[in-house]
């Protein structure tokens, strides 16, 4: 029983899911658009790379040929810590979110429900400090706008000369 499950389900991802992985279709194509036909080759070809791809993403480190710009600015650093450049050498990187999360998982529910409460607490403190800066800098080019329309209302009644009858 669980084996028709399994293979089931196996079929399942790589009928539906794995076909979206390796040729996305973000939006529908236009009706008058028609996509070329790929040859098997073709379609195996691009399989394996997006399968490659999509195994390597989740390794933590996914090397430098697919993020050689990230890699660049490693090395610099390693290179500004070897000439003694950066005092950072001597302090301890702080643990990453994910980091904090897995060592919390490990720990059991216990010790996870905090550090998800951690983690929705800052998010929520974020998008509150930005909510306020963006309401902030919207009363503030209010106010600008409201400044000019006033301006520009002066300027038309000095312009017009007062009648004296």
């Amino acid at each position: 029983m669980k084996l028709k499950v399994v293979s089931r389900k196996v079929f399942d991802y790589i009928r539906y899911d794995l076909k979206e992985i390796a040729f996305p279709s973000s939006l529908p194509d236009p009706p008058h658009l028609k996509r070329p036909k790929l040859t098997w080759t073709d379609r195996y070809l691009i399989l394996k790379e997006a399968s490659r791809l999509y195994a390597a993403s989740w390794v933590r480190d996914i090397g430098p040929e697919l993020r050689p710009h990230e890699y660049k600015k490693k090395d610099e650093d390693s290179e500004d810590k070897a000439n003694g450049t950066k005092g950072t050498s001597t302090q301890e990187k702080e643990p990453s979110v994910i980091e904090d999360l897995a060592v919390a998982a490990k720990g059991g529910m216990e010790t996870l429900r905090p550090a998800l409460q951690r983690l929705y607490m800052t998010r929520a403190s974020a998008y509150r400090d930005a909510l306020r800066s963006f309401i902030e800098g919207y009363k503030e080019g209010v106010q600008q706008v409201m400044e000019k329309k006033e301006e520009s209302k002066t300027q038309q009644e000095g312009d017009f000369p007062k009648n004296s009858t």
